[in-house]
């Protein structure tokens, strides 16, 4: 199976077939263990010295563990650092950034990698382009940030209100039509933001809308810059996906997942044998995806800082299906 096959139907707790097959697997990555320990272990001691040290030493270090967790959810969502996808899970699930379920993006980002939809403003729920019907019946402000955030500046800036406003309006609509299984996702979330809670605003004093504007938001603004050129519209699913090389501030805090193509050709891929497996695969993954690469994310900063990336409307609506 290829990540094409990908279905929106997985089971929660499960590893996508597609994702799966891709070879033999370790049954410990221990590269991967020891920085799920390190990461807590760092968001712990910085948070811990929130009375001690600065806000300004403070919050951006917090923001940084908080964007390597989420890298290290993403490395979980793809079957890693074991064979076992509960022990997986458990590894990764306490939310730092507090506002996402886990569970919730593993369903979004499996949808994501059905590669043929790459996207499509209806079938990838990672896409930024909209459909003429579905933004003419947004409000004038609406249209206004939207197109904003097609620059990196506007992204980084706004992006982080408008995506986490929006997922909670959506959730907020599921849960009233009780979408299945949605309602006890969001409980067992609630659960373990108590203990994230407890320790961030009782054991360390640290107030919690500090936290959430300081350092979670500022943190989806760094995920928010990796993904912002990662994808564009265009007729063939390779050179749908970018590729940003060099980025060794950033790149190590996306585990590399700024070699997107080589990420979705074959996700099962573990972060730290992505940069040897690119060097290998290079010349062929650029001439597949038509030479979409970056020279880091200051290439892309330089780019795209303050001029739109892409249109807000898909070229032609969505992407179109094949017949059966």
């Amino acid at each position: 199976m290829t990540p094409n096959e990908l279905t929106a139907s997985t089971q929660l707790g499960t590893v996508p077939a597609a994702i799966a097959a891709r070879g033999p697997r370790r049954a410990l990555e221990f590269q991967t263990l020891l920085l799920i320990a390190a990461t807590y272990a760092g968001w712990l001691a910085v948070t811990y010295s929130y009375s001690h040290w600065s806000l300004l030493a403070v919050a951006p270090l917090t923001a940084f563990f908080i964007t390597l967790h989420s890298s290290l959810q993403h490395e979980v969502v793809h079957g890693h650092p074991t064979r076992w996808a509960a022990i997986n899970r458990l590894l990764v699930v306490p939310p730092l950034s507090l506002w996402l379920p886990f569970d919730c993006y593993r369903k979004s980002h499996h949808k994501h990698h059905i590669d043929a939809r790459l996207t499509d403003p209806l079938d990838d729920p990672e896409s930024y382009y909209w459909r003429a019907e579905d933004l003419a019946r947004q409000p004038a402000l609406g249209r206004l940030l939207l197109n904003a955030q097609q620059t990196l500046a506007g992204r980084v800036l706004i992006g982080p209100f408008w995506s986490i406003g929006s997922f909670f309006y959506s959730e907020a609509l599921a849960l009233w039509r009780n979408e299945k299984g949605l309602r006890a996702i969001w409980i067992e979330h609630l659960i373990w933001c108590v203990p994230v809670i407890v320790w961030v605003k009782v054991v360390c004093g640290i107030p919690l809308w500090t936290y959430l504007l300081a350092m979670a938001v500022p943190a989806n603004a760094i995920q928010l810059m990796r993904s912002f050129a990662e994808h564009r519209a265009r007729p063939s699913p390779s050179e749908r996906i970018a590729i940003v090389e060099g980025s060794w501030i950033l790149g190590p805090v996306f585990l590399f997942n700024n070699l997107h193509s080589l990420h979705h050709e074959s996700p099962a891929i573990p972060w730290y044998e992505m940069p040897g497996r690119y060097r290998q695969a290079r010349a062929r993954l650029l001439a597949e995806n038509g030479g979409l690469v970056y020279r880091t994310y200051f290439d892309v900063a330089r780019r795209y800082l303050f001029t739109a990336h892409d249109r807000l409307l898909h070229p032609t609506g969505g992407v179109p299906r094949k017949s059966a």
